[in-house]
């Protein structure tokens, strides 16, 4: 199988348990006497997971007739054995409560029976009265998109082998399309490394990060016995992150990336912990990794141990059953077991800049999709303001041969191509006395142009990233030795980040001026703001502002974080990259465009309403269909942001772009004669004909 390959249906082989096991100090004869004499297996005994205050119970249910209230008083119970005075809770039956659901927090009738409204190993929170919610309680939905929501387990796996995962593959294992599964050559890797760092602690050799301290601390030589410890306290010391947590998706996005890095075999993990991560990963248990707390170098020490916490079984953990609970506990429900770090596994799981690049990797694929899909809507707006396609020429084009710009020209042409896609708004002005067009239309090949040539850029640097050993110090097992470096330095997705967030605002700067254009009335020959009755109705007077805000808020966030570096760990890191910073406000850069472009996108559909009953060119016919899908024209005033999300997710889905791709590839593949059509600005430099060669018509 190729490496990054897909498989379906079948999972990889699981060690098989013995079916019975001998009874140990027992009489002779006792094991063939229970062979004999089997008993059909025992079911397990339901168990649920309840959260009071600052606790997680389990309890243990015989009789799952028994009803929610019944489940929790007997969590109660449990909550106050232990509690000085009781946890101030007087009396269990007097006490009340409300129970709901970790997952939702969905509220539960006390009346109902726990067989009817919960599952085996679900997780429950009760509230009692006159609490606050407690601190300890994680809702899920913040951060949970409808993606995660809709969860369902994925049947299909991709092979990972530290050398060929894309940013697409990547997104993909995000929003829980497949599971994860090493090649052969990768376990192999993986086990030669980790028996060098094992020859290494059992010959007593001094090497950063097995047997030494770490940063300052580089030079304190560590016991063998105290080894274990040492990695233990790394993570634990290390979880010091801020703030929200990172989505499932993206926890998901780190936990893969991490996986495959590691699966390279130059980090020295062992097989047992790597298998153990791709467990939990193929189970959806996913640690409470906060977004702030990283500079960039030694690449992301923060979120990555937040990242191995959860799996060692400490701090929090999210899965689609269980929400947020204590990570001992979601692990347990599912089956697992927390990790126990060897020498150098936990630096080799927090060393690395897999933060700033799962999250780069989401920002470069949205921005990738919104710059296709800008071209369309950009289009779009042209029609509705009578613009010329003249702009498109392909022998401008030619003359500025920037990939980018020749891509953007010929994708107008396609839309636009009056010949091939005839448009009765076109030919409503063919003949009009206007000579160009502002350059927020006309110099469209060039902004988003440069625009989608640095996407590539980034991307490819992204891709590169995802596919590097980003640990300290390497193992390199056919040398026999191990080598400290500087890979985990952020610099190269930080700056690619930044970049990336430069060129992509633009594509809203530049759809925030034609939403102007498409509501200023001396700039269109469109109604105030698209919409009759002005005065009465103020159309899409506000929703131009909430674009214009957006842009504002771009432009502080293009400036660049990776020009900042601040030293740190007493100077030893004394230059950082700020990437963290880098990809987490590239992402906010790419959304604000996604949702100036589902305004422009609106106001040009709206726009459209008002040139009827011409028709516009085929595929751009096809947009203005689909967006009627979701939001109906614009009568008189509604409530608008429904309509906004609705439309930026069009835009997320890639649907727009789904609309006009084939008409698209098709201009693009079937060689058309490009048109260009007569105006009155035309001229020709051939010669007049002589009046006495001029033939006489009779």
């Amino acid at each position: 199988m190729a490496a990054s390959g897909r498989t379906a249906g079948t999972s990889p082989p699981r060690p098989c348990k013995d079916k019975l096991r001998a009874a140990e100090g027992g009489k002779p004869g006792a094991q063939s006497a229970a062979l004999t004499a089997a008993e059909p297996p025992r079911r397990a005994m339901p168990r649920f997971t309840v959260h009071i205050r600052d606790e997680w119970l389990a309890v243990a249910c015989r009789d799952t007739s028994n009803t929610i209230q019944w489940l929790g008083q007997e969590a109660l119970k449990r909550y106050i054995k232990n509690k000085p005075d009781n946890g101030g809770i007087g009396s269990v039956k007097e006490t009340r409560f409300i129970v709901r659901r970790c997952q939702g927090s969905g509220l539960l009738d006390p009346d109902d029976t726990i067989d009817d409204v919960l599952e085996d190993n679900d997780f429950v929170e009760l509230a009692i009265e006159g609490d606050t919610m407690s601190s300890e309680f994680i809702p899920c939905q913040p951060g949970v998109s409808n993606i995660t929501a809709a969860y369902k387990e994925p049947a299909e796996y991709i092979s990972l082998d530290g050398n060929s995962l894309t940013s697409t593959d990547l997104v993909n294992l995000g929003r829980g399309l497949y599971k994860i599964k090493l090649t052969l050559e990768a376990e192999r890797k993986v086990v030669q490394a980790r028996e060098l760092l094992d020859t290494i602690v059992k010959e007593n050799k001094v090497v950063y990060g097995i047997t030494t301290g770490f940063g300052k601390f580089a030079r304190t030589v560590i016991p063998v016995s105290k080894l274990k410890e040492l990695q233990e306290n790394l993570v634990r010391s290390h979880s010091a992150g801020l703030g929200n947590p990172l989505s499932p998706e993206r926890t998901r996005m780190l936990l893969a990336l991490r996986i495959n890095v590691l699966a390279k075999g130059y980090s020295g993990i062992s097989l047992e912990t790597l298998q153990a991560m791709i467990q939990a990963f193929n189970a959806s248990c996913l640690s409470f990794v906060p977004e702030k707390g990283t500079v960039g170098a030694s690449g992301d020490l923060a979120p990555l141990s937040h990242l191995a916490l959860g799996l060692m079984g400490e701090g929090k953990m999210w899965s689609p059953k269980s929400g947020w609970a204590d990570a001992k506990y979601v692990l347990e429900a599912h089956g697992l077991k927390p990790i126990s770090l060897k020498p150098k596994e936990g630096l080799a799981l927090i060393n690395g800049t897999q933060m700033i690049t799962s999250l780069g990797a989401e920002a470069v694929e949205r921005a990738q999709a919104i710059a296709q899909q800008a071209d369309i809507v950009a289009a779009l707006t042209l029609e509705v303001l009578k613009g010329t396609t003249k702009a498109f020429d392909s022998d401008i084009h030619s003359l500025r041969p920037h990939p980018g710009q020749t891509e953007v020209a010929l994708r107008f042409r396609s839309l636009l191509d009056s010949d091939h896609h005839p448009s009765e708004i076109a030919e409503s002005h063919r003949f009009c006395d206007r000579v160009q067009d502002a350059y927020t239309m006309r110099c469209c090949p060039q902004v988003h142009g440069i625009t989608n040539d640095t996407i590539k850029f980034v991307q490819n640097i992204i891709n590169t990233e995802i596919n590097s050993a980003t640990d300290n110090p390497m193992v390199f097992a056919e040398r026999g030795e191990t080598i400290s470096g500087g890979n985990f330095h952020g610099e190269y997705p930080a700056k690619a980040l930044d970049f990336l967030s430069i060129a992509v605002h633009e594509l809203a700067s530049i759809s925030e001026r034609r939403i102007e254009r498409l509501c200023n009335p001396s700039l269109s020959e469109l109604p105030a703001f698209l919409v009759n009755e002005g005065g009465l109705n103020s159309g899409f007077m506000i929703a131009h502002c909430t674009a214009a805000s957006l842009v504002s808020e771009n432009k502080v966030l293009c400036h660049p974080s990776s020009v900042d570096s601040l030293s740190t760990s007493a100077a030893t890191e004394d230059h950082v990259s700020m990437g963290g910073w880098a990809a987490r406000k590239a992402l906010r850069v790419v959304e604000h465009v996604e949702q100036v472009l589902a305004i422009e996108l609106l106001a040009a559909c709206q726009g459209i309403e008002f040139l009827r009953p011409l028709r516009t060119t085929t595929p751009l016919e096809k947009v203005y269909d689909l967006v009627r899908t979701v939001v109906k024209p614009w009568i008189k005033d509604r409530f608008l942001s429904p309509d906004i999300e609705a439309v930026h997710r069009l835009l997320l889905d890639q649907k727009v772009w789904n609309v006009a791709k084939p008409y698209i590839e098709k201009y693009q593949t079937e060689y058309i004669p490009e048109s260009r059509p007569v105006s009155p600005t035309a001229f020709s430099l051939d010669p007049p004909a002589s009046p006495r060669k001029r033939v006489r018509h009779e």
